[in-house]
């Protein structure tokens, strides 16, 4: 495999050669700095793009143009990174070779056209479209509370800090659905297409001098762009005592989702120790919190702990049932100060670093994994996928307890299910 990258100017081509696939993987990726207001807008936006252009009238069209490519795919999706969104444009097509010659281009094209000629037409998109992708937009927002986990985690953020970007909800909202009219969504395609900085991913069985000329041959942005700002949320100071919240819902069983702000660290810790100690709280069935709260003390369904770096923030989730909610808290705080006390031994370690080493290892099986890792690169500056195995295989017990010292239990939200559960 071979990676390269090529400043063209107004954007960045990031192209990835692999015989690992029968597919071509292209991943556009447009970075604005995330703002509360826009949300809404973008998630329209991109979805409607994909209704119809000006050379393809219809939905039907589109899907028969796709079928034609030999089944290709393309879909999109936006998405929170940091202190940006990031909305991202995906075409999934067979190789040349288990097609016919000329195939990716006019797969390129089809990306080009929905791109460039959108279904404009007196500086207006259509009613109708728009219709379409509004109603679809309210039913996402209305079902949020539909998966109670990923809800307690919104909550919690939102009473961490609702200024906060992490706080931000990515379905959009409905306040904001209701000011999008086809003549506002013209202005901000264009300011997507003008100011919006961006990347292009090209991963598969490629020529490196192909995709650089077909590229260079669809896709010109005018102007020359900078991210305008870091990446890296700055969050408030911790609190001196934890911030309880609760919400109560009509469901059997509760979650509870908990806010770590992690102190001030060097790149180095957050790339590697403060990493390998989250998964020994809680990145897999052999963490802490896992084997103590459910297998030992049988206190939830579900537990585990995610960490982001540029939110840097850890997050701990687990599913229980509401009269564990005590009990639960105690021993997941217990844990985690056990954990800045070294209370892990050096199996656990050994443990730690070899799923990180799986979870490394499983990139290269999936293009999709190839860019999100490329991006990750891009965006943070972190080291190689190939070399961050051998430095994490270095990471010592004074380090990892150094890095979970700075972890410290924000805020608490409690999504409270009210009925009972019944045979």
């Amino acid at each position: 495999m071979q990676y390269t990258k090529k400043d063209l100017g107004s954007f960045n081509l990031h192209i990835i050669e692999t015989n690992e696939f029968k597919t071509i993987t292209m991943r556009i990726v447009f970075h604005s700095p995330i703002k509360k207001e826009e949300i809404t807008k973008r998630i329209v936006l991109s979805d409607l793009l994909l209704q119809s252009t000006k050379k393809y009238s219809s939905k039907r069209n589109m899907i028969m143009e796709a079928e034609d490519l030999y089944a290709a795919e393309v879909y999109n999706h936006t998405q929170r990174i940091g202190n940006y969104m990031m909305t991202s444009f995906i075409l999934q097509v067979l190789n040349d070779s288990y097609t016919e010659k000329g195939n990716f281009e006019k797969a390129v094209e089809f990306m080009r056209d929905i791109l460039y000629d959108p279904d404009i037409k007196n500086n207006s998109f259509k009613e109708d479209k728009l219709a379409i992708v509004k109603k679809n937009c309210e039913g996402n927002i209305s079902s949020i509370k539909e998966d109670p986990q990923e809800y307690a985690i919104i909550r919690s953020k939102e009473a961490y800090d609702k200024d906060n970007p992490i706080a931000y909800r990515m379905v959009g909202y409905k306040e904001d659905l209701e000011k999008i009219t086809v003549k506002n969504l013209v202005e901000s395609y264009e300011k997507m297409i003008e100011d919006d900085f961006v990347d292009i991913y090209v991963v598969g069985k490629i020529e490196k001098e192909e995709i650089l000329r077909i590229i260079k041959k669809y896709f010109k942005f005018r102007k020359i762009k900078k991210k305008k700002m870091p990446y890296e949320v700055e969050n408030k100071p911790c609190r001196k005592r934890r911030l309880m919240a609760k919400e109560i819902i009509e469901a059997t069983q509760s979650k509870l989702a908990i806010c770590c702000p992690v102190g001030k660290l060097k790149k180095e810790e957050m790339n590697y120790p403060l990493v390998l100690g989250n998964i020994l709280l809680g990145g897999g069935v052999d963490s802490k919190l896992f084997q103590e709260v459910r297998e030992k003390n049988s206190l939830c369904y579900t537990i585990y702990s995610g960490y982001s770096k540029l939110d840097q923030m850890i997050y701990i989730t687990a599913g229980i049932d509401r009269e564990n909610y005590e009990k639960t808290l105690t021993l997941i705080t217990n844990i985690l100060e056990k954990m800045k006390r070294g209370k892990f031994s050096d199996k656990d370690i050994k443990i730690a670093k070899e799923f990180y080493q799986t979870s490394i290892e499983s990139i290269e099986e999936n293009p999709m994994n190839l860019i999100r890792e490329y991006i990750t690169q891009e965006i943070t500056g972190i080291e190689p996928y190939q070399e961050r195995g051998k430095r994490m295989a270095k990471v010592t017990k004074r380090e990892i307890i150094k890095a979970m010292k700075k972890v410290n239990m924000d805020t608490v939200f409690l999504l409270e299910g009210n009925e009972d559960e019944r045979d």
